[in-house]
């Protein structure tokens, strides 16, 4: 690979060196300078539309967008310039022309890009007095209303759609003053991508129905967490209030998911609110299930999977911690591991390379066939007459009570207790979801990486892997570990595959398994 050219050049008094071609507003980001912006995204194709990024470059005849001129060495470029500044007040003032104060009442208020300039470099009061247009609020299908009022014509909405999601169903139509984003007769955003078009919006005009007068932005906790609607593993911030889950949202990682999320990511998060959750140790006492200690039940699993052969089915949406620890259990009291997968169908992201709606709607099947987990469709093909059934984080959709029949006792370790289970089950024990607990998962493409905790668990539920190193130990294994980093390391130390790779190094972007073979049936079709 050739050696890239670097330039140096000087932004508002400070040395950067960066590759020749890069633009002088990414230019300033490695300077820690932030030019405001509204059309420029790193994921789109630049527009230089708006004008808000406009700089003084010494020894150039005019003012200049910083989006769409690249660095030259020796330049010396001039963000917070008279003259910049008075450019971007203007613009500013123009934006705000028509645009309606009702920031009490816009969903993006407070993480709204044009509250953020005008209180930093805009006017103090308005010159304009004459009424403000008005345009009623228009559907544009899926899950995306468009306020024209609020519109600043960016056109990263056009240009998603154009030429990421390769949909063009949306444009700039009328000009002058009376242009909106219109939308193509007879057709809507019904694209699974296209609710990116809300995230990528720097103003209120694009608004999500879901989460409409939901919370305002600064209500909200967030932690950045990992998708588990399919093995792409797209990373993601978990938006939560009062310990309640409001919304999902893109976390951009250029190794994954670039910038974006598809509706299914963003609608399972109301699988995190379920209402039906297990939040108390139960065991079988005559007919029922009561309410027990954790050291009784646990010490009650463990005899109840014992002394006999065990076979373990495992949600393949386990972290890697979880799976590990299984892996352990069931080379300590011998069986088998397997797991289940719900598929659908692919949802290529064209604009975006190898990223897609997988047809394997679970995050950590890699992990799973890493680990020594077989992939079964009939649980009754697993289990023997006699055997012990560990079930873990599976709900046991589509498997009868019939098939359960043949195991001789039976332990459910998960977050809401399966109907097939009620009369079944000899201990019960409750667990986190993956927004109540930290752990890592490995994608697809054998990438491993972190979520942290969003929001408190219900009850006395204990996280996956607590709750696992305890039944570990239980049934005469080591699972004496305290952090869930102490079970990676663990998993790195005894597995090729996670050779190298160390808990905190991992950060919030993620590493590669070390010479990763991806198992058969991992990945899928590649975009």
């Amino acid at each position: 690979m050739a050696d890239v050219k670097m330039v140096s050049l000087t932004i508002e008094g400070r040395p950067v060196t960066v590759p020749d071609g890069m633009s002088i507003l990414e230019a300033a980001k490695t300077a820690g300078v932030l030019i405001p912006h509204y059309c420029y995204h790193p994921g789109l194709p630049v527009a230089g539309v708006c004008r808000m990024c406009l700089v003084e470059v010494e020894k150039f005849p005019k003012l200049t967008p910083a989006c769409a001129t690249s660095v030259g060495e020796g330049q010396v470029v001039h963000v917070h310039s008279p003259k910049a500044l008075e450019a971007r007040k203007g613009v500013l003032e123009f934006l705000l022309i028509n645009h309606p104060l009702d920031c009490p009442i816009c969903d993006q208020a407070g993480e709204c890009e044009l509250q953020d300039y005008t209180f930093a470099e805009g006017r103090a009061d308005s010159r304009y007095r004459e009424p403000k247009r008005f345009s009623p609020v228009e559907d544009f299908g899926g899950d995306v209303l468009y306020v024209q009022n609020r519109c600043i014509l960016c056109t990263r909405c056009v240009r998603f759609m154009a030429d990421v999601a390769q949909e063009p169903v949306l444009n700039v139509s009328e000009r002058g003053d009376r242009a909106f984003i219109g939308k193509a007769e007879g057709h809507d955003l019904t694209n699974p991508w296209a609710g990116n078009v809300i995230d990528l919006c720097p103003v209120g005009a694009l608004l999500s129905k879901d989460f409409l007068n939901r919370a305002r932005a600064w209500e909200l906790d967030r932690a950045p967490t990992v998708c588990t609607g399919c093995s792409q593993g797209c990373n993601a911030v978990a938006e939560t209030r009062d310990n309640v889950v409001l919304r999902l949202k893109p976390r951009a990682n250029d190794q994954v998911n670039q910038y974006y999320m598809c509706e299914v990511g963003r609608q399972g998060y109301r699988e995190f609110n379920r209402r039906d959750r297990i939040d108390q140790p139960l065991v079988r006492r005559g007919n029922a299930l009561a309410i027990a200690e954790w050291d009784e039940a646990v010490g009650s699993a463990a005899r109840a999977l014992t002394g006999r052969r065990l076979v373990v089915l495992a949600s393949a949406s386990l972290s890697n911690e979880a799976l590990f620890l299984l892996e352990r259990t069931v080379d300590t009291a011998g069986g088998a591991a397997v797991f289940r997968l719900e598929r659908g169908d692919e949802a290529v992201l064209p604009g975006a390379p190898d990223l897609a709606l997988r047809s394997e709607r679970a995050a950590n099947a890699t992990a799973a066939r890493l680990l020594g987990f077989t992939e079964t469709d009939v649980i009754g093909t697993a289990l023997r007459e006699g055997d012990a059934l560990l079930i873990v984080g599976d709900e046991l959709r589509g498997i009868a009570a019939a098939d359960l029949d043949r195991a001789s006792s039976i332990v459910f370790v998960g977050t809401a207790l399966p109907a097939t289970l009620e009369a079944r089950a000899a201990v019960v024990l409750p667990i986190t979801n993956i927004l109540e607990e930290e752990g890592t998962m490995t994608n697809l493409r054998g990438r491993v990486q972190r979520f942290l905790q969003a929001k408190a668990a219900p009850g006395v539920a204990r996280p996956t892997w607590y709750v696992l190193a305890d039944l570990l130990t239980a049934v005469g294994g080591n699972g004496h570990y305290y952090l869930p980093a102490e079970v990676f390391a663990a998993l790195a130390t005894t597995h090729a595959s996670f050779a190298g790779l160390d808990y905190e190094a991992l950060g919030l972007r993620g590493l590669p398994i070390v010479d990763h073979a991806i198992p058969a049936g991992a990945a899928e079709v590649t975009a």
